[in-house]
């Protein structure tokens, strides 16, 4: 990901870049601007970076003033000695308020909450992408599906094909399963969000906390209340069950 910095210190600045690059190798700082000017005059040439990392009060005035003069789509980190601006920054695509000295584990936090953002904006643009192809030509549009989802796994975020994911499950928290056996926490929030983005033929939901690829499935045990319980391929240990009413939608899906 690229990212631009705006801080009129140059000391800050280049502290700020190498804190960066510790928490986030994948972040490439493409710029630093010294003031609201300059940051201007480079963003009216320039494409915009995936993150802005911006001070607040600069030598030339507050860096709101580029922001009114330039529509600005990227995530902003703001990064100040002051606190006093921290709701106008959050209703200016601010995505997170680093007070100085800037904690290097805040930085991750909000540099991993910017690549979650990423990740789901492009998805979004790719629906629309898909809708419109739809309307031009809806005989060569076909659907697309989520192909990897990204997880945190010691300190760092790890793509895992769709196509190695067994199930989705939420206990507590959200969790993905691999075929593996593997379990990983999700940054997604609902069972909705990531249903929609997967392939109804190979992924069925079972119920309100669980999501399941149909070649996971080991067996199904039938109820006489019409309920299932759906078993598991080794070494997946969930047992996941399916409500009488949903009986029927599924034994049609994992008989097609």
């Amino acid at each position: 990901m690229k990212a631009v910095i705006v801080e009129d210190e140059s000391l800050v600045a280049r502290e700020l870049k190498s804190k960066i690059s510790a928490v986030a190798d994948d972040v490439k700082v493409i710029e630093v601007l010294s003031s609201v000017e300059s940051a201007i005059a480079w963003f009216r040439q320039h494409e915009q970076p995936d993150i802005l990392f911006m001070d607040i009060q600069l030598g030339d005035g507050v860096s709101f003033d580029l922001i009114e003069q330039v529509k600005l789509t990227c995530p902003v980190i703001f990064t100040t000695a002051y606190d006093e601006y921290a709701i106008r920054a959050f209703k200016v695509n601010g995505i997170d308020y680093l007070l100085k000295p800037v904690d290097e584990a805040e930085l991750k936090r909000a540099v991993d909450k910017c690549r979650v953002l990423i990740e789901k904006t492009s998805y979004m643009h790719a629906d629309l992408q898909q809708l419109l192809q739809a309307f031009t030509n809806p005989i060569a549009s076909k659907t697309a599906y989520k192909k990897k989802f990204i997880v945190n796994f010691r300190n760092q975020m790890i793509p895992i094909n769709t196509e190695d994911i067994a199930c989705f499950v939420k206990e507590t928290i959200l969790f993905l399963y691999t075929f593996k056996g593997d379990r990983h926490v999700m940054d997604f929030t609902t069972m909705d969000e990531i249903e929609e983005l997967l392939d109804p033929a190979k992924f069925f939901r079972a119920n309100r906390q669980s999501i399941v690829n149909c070649d996971a499935i080991q067996g199904i045990r039938s109820h006489e209340n019409q309920k299932l319980t759906v078993f598991l391929k080794d070494p997946l240990k969930p047992e996941l069950d399916i409500s009488r009413e949903k009986a029927p939608s599924f034994k049609k899906w994992f008989d097609s």
